[in-house]
């Protein structure tokens, strides 16, 4: 098992019903589902080509 971190997280009111909501839907924990969608944006992120001007969107 990796080591964790605890942190104290400040969220919009908004946002955390909305996470609250999917995690419920997904039948996840509210900590399980920003960690999971954390993993899933850092992933994407990892997988954009470092120069923007190769970003198929910045055509």
């Amino acid at each position: 098992m990796e080591p964790e971190t605890r942190l104290t997280l400040r969220l919009p009111s908004d946002v955390h019903t909305r996470l609250t909501d999917k995690a419920k839907t997904a039948r996840r924990s509210l900590n399980a589902e920003i960690v999971y969608r954390l993993e899933s944006s850092l992933r994407n992120e990892a997988e954009l080509p470092s120069d923007p001007s190769d970003r198929r969107d910045s055509l």
